[in-house]
């Protein structure tokens, strides 16, 4: 089977409408976080916290941020009531983080929001079509990792 190169005119098609993609979920991941009272970040890290596994330093690094900034989002959640700090048990220089009650009833309300915004969105879209968005996307993904490290 011969395949057939895109022009240049798909192409630039196929990145402007990623571009307009990427920038839709950020806007809606925005409204999502807003509609519970939350900024992105706050909703990341209580994201990172109820994995069990929350390490401030490590959450800095994996998500291009300073140590600063991540002890601020941390105080405002701690201070919206929604996570709590302690010692570790088995290290007393270690902090143990947890979502609170309350914390927990804002993480279900954002996750049942997300996914009725999927269920609308994406439920009812062709599964051979979707398999194929999923397939090419995969395929982007692993050319700009490569390219990436490729220029580094």
């Amino acid at each position: 089977m011969e395949t057939v190169s895109a022009s240049a005119t798909q192409i630039h098609r196929a990145i402007a409408l990623l571009q307009r993609l990427t920038e839709l979920f950020q806007q809606r991941r925005g409204q999502l976080a807003k509609r519970v009272g939350l900024t992105e970040q706050q909703w990341l890290v209580m994201e990172e916290i109820g994995t069990e596994h929350f390490m401030p330093s490590m959450f800095a690094r994996s998500h291009e941020s300073s140590a600063a900034a991540v002890s601020k989002v941390i105080r405002q959640l701690i201070d919206k009531g929604l996570i709590s700090v302690s010692i570790s048990e088995s290290d007393g220089r270690q902090r143990h983080y947890d979502l609170t009650a309350q914390g927990k009833q804002v993480m279900n309300a954002l996750r049942q929001r997300r996914q009725r915004a999927i269920d609308a969105i994406w439920a009812h879209l062709d599964k051979k079509q979707l398999t194929q968005f999923a397939d090419v996307s995969e395929q982007l993904i692993t050319a700009i990792e490569d390219y990436s490290q490729k220029e580094t």
